[in-house]
């Protein structure tokens, strides 16, 4: 089927006011204003101030090359794709775009010196990029929990129209509500073979549905996004003149996937002439991925262990005197390939707990998962354990001997298991982990099939950036204790 846009509705939206979106101009500033402070620190430690010259190039003094340098940075910084609007707040693609621009920096300088034969302290150059890396990555990360925090309330959000049958119209705009950090908000909707004028959203919005338009581009400051829903509605042809049509304006066009739940790693551009072919690769489980996984588990949990020995001490006393009863919790449970394994945690619970799990009520009967706010059999110690996630500590014994994992889905009693359906046993592709999806996205708040589809979305496109990014928002949910009960 053709999309003929028509004009119709375009004279009484053409009023709107243009909104530019700050948000990459706050994000340069503050890196420039970051690589100036590491410069500067670089500059304060090498040589305890700005004063040597750089030999071979006359008079140039550090403090001018730091300005060259910092300029270099910057412009890597631009050729990399950090300011593209489409990688604020979401996924790790920004990260590692830092990472790029940081490594290029550091390349055409050390080829610059090198013709030049500029001799340049190795000590400057190995404080200022590690440093400046680090605190870059800092900055984007709260960045990134201000913006986050700001979309959630419909701040510095791209508006956007949804073009599609009323299904994928109402599946695109629905998975935006769920998504709010990805920064986009249903503006309009055009559904295709749809006379009705409004369109109710999932939380109750009302929206304009526009009908069909003439030419996209008219809708210029009116929105800033046209995702297009699915191919149903929309020929190739027609889409191809709708980005024809956007040529010159400043909206951006996405196109929505049938496919679901499949991450950036895992997706490859593989362009045919006339054809642009998105390949998918199949998750694997196996290879040097998991090789630097198994390394950061080991590493991480034993200095992990070193670090918080002093609380261990600590908790152990407090549970022994609180009952005189066993300070820690072993409990079966099934790890990776469905293997049981006994998992170690601090007793959270009075000492006979599992015999009266049996007299008690779980708040959902339907669920999988045995959950209850109000846990009678919770001990004192170990309800302020538990909303710290203190209790989970002793896993990291597990994760040292390598029946776990620091990230990964939540470990499953055989009871849960046994209940799964087919699809879900894939969680057991990988091992279990102290943390994960489910830990930063809610914890117990969560329902079952939200703790599903969390879970079988990482075992399916984990990542080693993705598992440091959960490491480090899992700092932040402990520390809120939302959903610890």
């Amino acid at each position: 089927m053709e999309l003929a846009f028509s004009a119709d509705a375009a004279p009484a939206l053409a009023a709107r006011t243009r909104r530019r979106n700050p948000v990459a101009l706050l994000v340069g500033v503050l890196d420039v204003a970051v690589i100036i402070v590491a410069i500067v620190l670089a500059i304060v430690f090498r040589f305890g101030g700005i004063a040597a010259d750089v030999s071979g190039f006359g008079a140039l003094d550090y403090s001018l090359f730091s300005v060259c340098l910092g300029l270099v940075w910057s412009g890597a910084l631009h050729l990399a794709g950090t300011y593209r609007r489409e990688i604020f707040g979401v996924g790790a693609e920004e990260f590692r775009a830092m990472w790029r621009a940081t490594f290029w920096a550091f390349g055409a300088v050390a080829i610059v010196a090198l013709l030049a034969k500029m001799s340049i302290a190795r000590g400057y150059l190995a404080i200022a990029f590690p440093l400046g890396l680090v605190l870059l990555l800092a900055e984007r990360a709260l960045m990134r929990r201000w913006l986050v925090r700001r979309r959630a309330i419909g701040d510095f959000c791209e508006r956007t129209l949804i073009v599609g049958t009323r299904v994928e119209v109402r599946y695109a705009a629905d998975a935006i509500a769920r998504n709010p950090s990805a920064g986009y908000q249903t503006t309009l909707v055009s559904v295709v073979n749809s006379a009705d004028e409004r369109f109710e959203l999932a939380d109750g919005t009302v929206v304009e549905n526009i009908g069909l338009v003439d030419n996209v581009a008219t809708l210029d400051g009116v929105v800033d996004t046209v995702i297009v829903a699915g191919q149903s509605a929309v020929s190739p042809s027609a889409l191809r003149n709708i980005g024809w049509q956007l040529e010159g304006t400043q909206i951006g066009l996405a196109l929505a996937s049938s496919m679901t739940d499949v991450a950036g790693p895992r997706i490859h551009r593989r362009p045919v002439e006339g054809l642009p072919l998105m390949g998918v690769e199949s998750p694997t489980y196996s290879g040097g991925k998991f090789l630097v996984k198994r390394a950061l588990d080991i590493v991480l949990s034993g200095a992990a262990l070193i670090v918080l020995s002093p609380i261990f001490v600590v908790v152990s006393v407090l549970i022994y005197l609180e009952d005189r009863g066993p300070v820690l919790f072993r409990q079966v449970r099934v790890g990776v390939g469905g293997r049981h394994f006994r998992m170690t945690k601090f007793r959270s619970m009075v000492v006979d707990a599992e015999r009266l799990r049996d007299d008690l009520v779980p708040d959902d009967t339907s669920s999988v998962l045995f959950k209850m706010r109000d846990d009678p059999r919770i001990t004192k110690v170990g309800k302020f354990i538990r909303a710290y996630s203190i209790d989970e500590l002793p896993q990291l014994l597990d994760v040292l001997v390598g029946h776990m994992s620091l990230v990964g889905p939540r470990p499953p009693l055989p009871s849960e298991v046994s209940q799964y359906e087919s699809h879900v046993r894939r969680r057991l592709n990988v091992k279990p982990g102290i943390t994960g999806p489910w830990q930063v996205g809610g914890r117990s708040n969560l329902t079952w099939a939200a703790s599903v589809q969390k879970d079988l979305y990482y075992v399916e496109n984990w990542s080693v950036m993705g598992d440091l990014a959960i490491l480090a928002r899992t700092v932040q949910a402990v520390l809120k204790r939302d959903g610890a009960h």
